[in-house]
C-alpha cells in the first residue's frame, strides 16, 4: 500500500497508508477526527546518488588500481573428471 499525504485544516499535515482504490477518499484526521484533504507532493528524485542514496560530489567513477598482483591465482583447476561438481574430487 502506498503512503499518501493529507492535510487537516485544524491540525496540519499527516500521512496515511491507503490502497490505490481508496486514495481519493480522505481519511479523518488522526488527532481531531475532522475532515482532511489529500495533498500532492513531488517525489524526491536525485540523479547524483551513491549506493545508499546519499549525495556524492563526484560525477565520475573512482579509479581503483591494484598495487601488486596476487601471488597465486584464485581459480584452482579441478583434479577430477567432473569440474562442475565442486568438492567431489577423486584422489
Amino acid at each position: 500500500m502506498p503512503l499518501y499525504e493529507y492535510r487537516c485544516s485544524q491540525c496540519g499535515e499527516f500521512d496515511a497508508w491507503r490502497s490505490i482504490a481508496n486514495r481519493d477518499q480522505a481519511p479523518p484526521c488522526p488527532s481531531c477526527e475532522g475532515p482532511s484533504q489529500r495533498i500532492f507532493a513531488a517525489p524526491m528524485v536525485s540523479l547524483n546518488t551513491g549506493s545508499l542514496g546519499r549525495l556524492t560530489g563526484d560525477s565520475e567513477p573512482r579509479l581503483v588500481k591494484r598495487e601488486r598482483e596476487p601471488k597465486t591465482p584464485r581459480y584452482q583447476p579441478s583434479r577430477c573428471d567432473r569440474p562442475w561438481m565442486l568438492g567431489h574430487a577423486k584422489y
